[in-house]
């Protein structure tokens, strides 16, 4: 293929460097967002106030209670709420404000990422910086941002009904849509900065075939993190390794097929065991990786993996062992998320060096 000025992608190019620059800076921006979206989604889980704002507008939505009577209206909107009949009875409104701005920030940050991603897509476009291929990726990747605005409302909705608490499996599916949106924005910026075009060099396909069922793995782990939370599973032991003082399984609860998926006890147990079976596949890649050849950036990217899942692991015993302190857990979430694109860097470096 022949080269342009800006690069030799056939899935975008760049008519000037400067129009390289400006959308490799602009992914990186909303990658950035992202990532400070699920923090902040972590802590609006984790100080419990998701279920704060029972009605979902797009547009009007956008303005907060301005003066006394409409914080009245929402507060007692909110107190039609399986919540608060059932956890936060007697709840002051000051208190109510509390969970209501963690929220409120949550969704306008939303709403914020939606604008940085739309407009200079349409200046882009309007640029022709950004050829057929490429459109549809950044399409898809723009989608994939306002299903999850929808999804948010569909995961909150679920705890307006009956139990004061969302669906686990809509929570996973609200946080599995934020990471594969950044990992889809990632693994374009990727393509980006590096010319993915030029012939392979140290690909090692079967090796490559490995890191996928890492990935497979992994995806599987943060799949069960997001049905922990939604259970609230990090409470059902404190214990690390054993389950408790005497025991190494969750017995006392029982056991049958679907509890895997649906009782706290046995998600937090599959949870901790899969993290063990992350840690464990990865060294051993680790260690049949040292009969090949890498790059400089390969082996950057190897090491990555192998930081990330050490501090990874770290944090989640902590989590446990501290009965789910606040930082802890949000930052044991937010290193799921770095070890995630740490493991693409490292699969997307398999392709070329």
């Amino acid at each position: 293929m022949k080269k342009t000025e800006g690069c030799t992608f056939e899935s975008m190019t760049y008519t000037t460097s400067e129009g390289r620059r400006a959308v490799s800076t602009w992914l990186l921006v909303g990658m950035v967002m992202v990532f400070v979206m699920v923090a902040i989604g972590g802590l609006t889980r984790l100080t419990e106030s998701g279920l704060s704002i029972t009605t979902w507008d797009p547009i009007m939505g956008a303005v907060p209670p301005m003066n006394a009577a409409d914080w009245a209206e929402v507060f007692e909107k909110y107190k039609t709420t399986p919540e608060y009949k059932h956890k936060n009875s007697g709840m002051s409104l000051s208190e109510f404000q509390y969970i209501f701005w963690w929220e409120w920030i949550h969704r306008q940050w939303g709403r914020f990422i939606g604008l940085v991603f739309v407009i200079p897509f349409l200046y882009f476009l309007k640029k022709k910086y950004l050829r057929k291929k490429g459109v549809s990726r950044l399409l898809v990747i723009l989608g994939l941002g306002a299903l999850q605005a929808f999804l948010g409302w569909y995961m909150v909705a679920s705890g307006l009904v009956e139990e004061p608490r969302v669906s686990h499996y809509r929570l996973a599916l609200h946080l599995c849509t934020a990471f594969l949106t950044i990992s889809l924005t990632w693994w374009l910026w990727l393509d980006i900065r590096y010319d993915t075009k030029i012939p392979p060099v140290n690909a090692h396909p079967g090796f490559r075939s490995k890191v996928l069922i890492f990935l497979g793995l992994l995806g599987l782990q943060i799949v069960y993190g997001a049905f922990t939370a939604g259970k609230d599973a990090g409470h059902a032991s404190a214990h690390w390794p054993q389950w408790t003082s005497d025991s190494w399984m969750p017995m006392a609860s029982g056991f049958e097929l679907r509890a895997l998926w649906n009782d706290p006890a046995w998600i937090q147990f599959t949870h901790r065991w899969v993290a063990v079976l992350v840690v464990g596949y990865l060294v051993y890649l680790a260690l049949s990786s040292r009969k090949l050849t890498f790059s400089r950036r390969q082996t950057e990217g190897l090491r990555y993996m192998l930081g990330f899942v050490a501090l990874q692991f770290a944090l989640g015993v902590l989590t446990l062992w501290t009965e789910v302190q606040v930082a802890l857990a949000l930052f044991h979430q937010l290193g799921a998320l770095m070890l995630l694109l740490a493991s693409l860097y490292f699969w997307h470096r398999l392709r070329a060096a």
